[in-house]
């Protein structure tokens, strides 16, 4: 059969490539994955990069299908109107179906001295940057991570294993989404590291210097190495294109990830907003989203109405060295019950998760469709209502 529906997925991240290898199960349908890098990045192991226990790249054969295309490049505008996304290098590429999955990265921190003197991690090229900062600064050298979202407490806990002297700066409070008891349990772990926990309302980080951090109180703490891991942003391309976006940047959509300006556009992970109401940044929010999105595309080709997006939730692993790890389990609306894992089998459960996320990318490529997942039991998809 002749592959006369051509589908490009922008992003090659764990939604981009779960869509992308999802689509190939039709045989009249060809896939471009356009993505700004060679390999595929583990972002979830980026703080173990940072830490040098995993280099946090995989090959895209290891994930990839054999039918897919794939251009190394950056889009820089989507043309609704022709259908054809515009390269940086100034080529252009046609298509009929579009799955938007740009994914995440930092956002502008918006504190004075952040951007000049402060370290993001949230991509593998600003795991690249900081890595060989820390690795030249004295092993006494004070370091301290702002943000304690899974990256943040990843981060610290990866660092004060090595012998690194770090503080947390958390804002409010360590852990927003754990329960209490999950919170408790990751403020020993922190502290058996020697990791210095600030939180609440004057735990803020208020200007950052080359070898201080200032907080909201006016104290100066030392740092010779600031990380910063708060704040969210998506690209902007969605927005520069011409597409409803919402406060954030994210593609507005309806529930079946369909964009509310033109239904041959799919969203897929991070830089989606279904009805405004996005979904918790997790690789099991991801991947699923990406197959989601592709079954949408799919429908839509087989003159099919597309289904609303339902998802249910297990919960949120976070590494706290590679001694400790917690996972909070959740109830399917991904609210945080009393439930968790820690210590030593919350290590090996987080490792689990890391790996099989891989494994479920790697077994769709082989056999497109196979990937099924937990529904929320009442027919309505569970919201994060995550900024």
């Amino acid at each position: 059969m002749d592959k006369s529906i051509h589908v490009v997925v922008i992003g090659g991240g764990y939604a981009g490539v779960l869509a992308a290898d999802r689509l190939t199960q039709r045989d009249d349908v060809s896939v471009t994955l356009v993505n700004a890098r060679p390999n595929f990045v583990e972002r979830i192991r980026l703080h173990q990069y940072v830490g040098g226990s995993d280099d946090a790249v995989v090959g895209y054969p290891a994930v990839l299908a054999d039918g897919v295309r794939l251009v190394v490049g950056t889009v820089t505008r989507i043309d609704v109107a022709d259908r054809r996304v515009t390269l940086a290098t100034g080529g252009s590429i046609g298509y009929d179906y579009l799955i938007y999955a740009v994914g995440s990265g930092s956002a502008e921190p918006g504190v004075p001295g952040a951007a000049e003197f402060a370290y993001p991690l949230a991509t593998l090229e600003e795991a690249q940057r900081l890595r060989p900062v820390l690795d030249a600064a004295p092993a006494t050298a004070a370091v301290t991570v702002v943000g304690a979202g899974p990256t943040g407490i990843e981060t610290a806990a990866e660092l004060a294993e090595l012998g690194r002297a770090v503080t947390l700066v958390c804002g409010p409070v360590l852990g927003p989404y754990l329960h209490p008891r999950g919170r408790r349990s990751v403020a020993g772990r922190l502290a058996s590291l020697g990791v210095n926990v600030l939180e609440g309302g004057q735990a803020r980080v208020t200007a950052v210097s080359r070898e201080a951090v200032r907080l909201g109180d006016c104290r100066e703490l030392p740092s010779a190495v600031t990380v910063w891991t708060a704040g969210f942003g998506v690209p902007d391309l969605a927005a520069r294109s011409g597409l409803s976006v919402d406060a954030l940047g994210r593609l507005l959509t309806d529930e079946t990830l369909t964009s509310v300006d033109d239904p041959r556009i799919v969203a897929a992970g991070d830089a989606a907003a279904p009805s405004g109401l996005p979904l918790r940044m997790s690789c099991q929010s991801a991947t699923r989203i990406g197959a989601h999105a592709a079954d949408t595309v799919l429908r839509r080709i087989a003159a099919e109405q597309p289904a609303p997006l339902n998802l249910g939730f297990f919960g949120q692993c976070v590494s706290l060295g590679r001694g400790a790890g917690i996972f909070q389990f959740a109830h399917r609306d991904d609210t945080a019950n009393r439930f968790y894992v820690g210590g030593r089998p919350g290590a090996r459960l987080k490792e689990f998760v890391c790996r099989s996320t891989l494994k479920h990318l790697a077994a769709e490529a082989r056999k497109p469709g196979s990937l099924t997942w937990v529904k929320d039991g009442k027919g309505v998809r569970a919201r994060s209502g995550r900024p």
